[in-house]
């Protein structure tokens, strides 16, 4: 059974806080440094993260009504919009997850997107686990809209609160998150 979004939301911060939150000196993808991180993917691949997040990001995702795909950027993103995925399979409307790679692949078929020829429809929400600047979402963004997909928003794990937010707002797609770092931080 599926736990309710308000108990997989605490659930998984309860996670975060006790394997996920660090502290020290650290290189963020956006290239800054910053004195903590949060690593959601030591939790999101443990069983109970995995369906924690499935179920509140694909609930948060959802509020965006109609969804045709979650879309996702590897790496971070990738198991969140598959756990989305299979959590919405059990409920009463299946949603696909999509990937966005960073460029195409120089083998096989060569796709930038990986399972667009699933979607029924072109409304999408991106996930991912945590947003500094948003700039790898929203060069996925770039890459959807490129397409033919509507990115109708973003939603996230944690919102670190430095300029994600508003980087999104630029490109019109709103940003949900489920915790911030006020959360985790004092």
């Amino acid at each position: 059974m599926l736990p309710s979004f308000d108990q997989a939301r605490e659930q998984l911060r309860e996670m975060l806080r006790l394997h996920a939150v660090r502290h020290g000196t650290f290189t963020l993808a956006s290239g800054r440094t910053s004195d903590f991180f949060v690593d959601c993917k030591t939790v999101v691949l443990s069983a109970e993260g995995h369906l924690c997040a499935g179920v509140t990001l694909g609930q948060l995702a959802l509020s965006f009504s109609p969804v045709h795909a979650f879309a996702a950027v590897p790496l971070g993103g990738c198991p969140l919009a598959s756990a989305a995925s299979f959590a919405s399979s059990l409920g009463a409307r299946p949603v696909p997850a999509i990937y966005v790679r960073k460029e195409a692949k120089d083998h096989g078929t060569g796709k930038r997107i990986e399972g667009a020829e699933r979607v029924a429809g072109k409304r999408v929400v991106l996930l991912e686990d945590v947003v500094t600047t948003g700039g790898s979402s929203l060069r996925a963004a770039e890459t959807l809209r490129a397409a033919g997909f509507e990115v109708a928003a973003a939603v996230c794990i944690l919102d670190r609160l430095e300029g994600g937010e508003d980087a999104f707002r630029k490109a019109s797609i709103p940003l949900s998150a489920l915790f911030t770092r006020r959360d985790f931080l004092p």
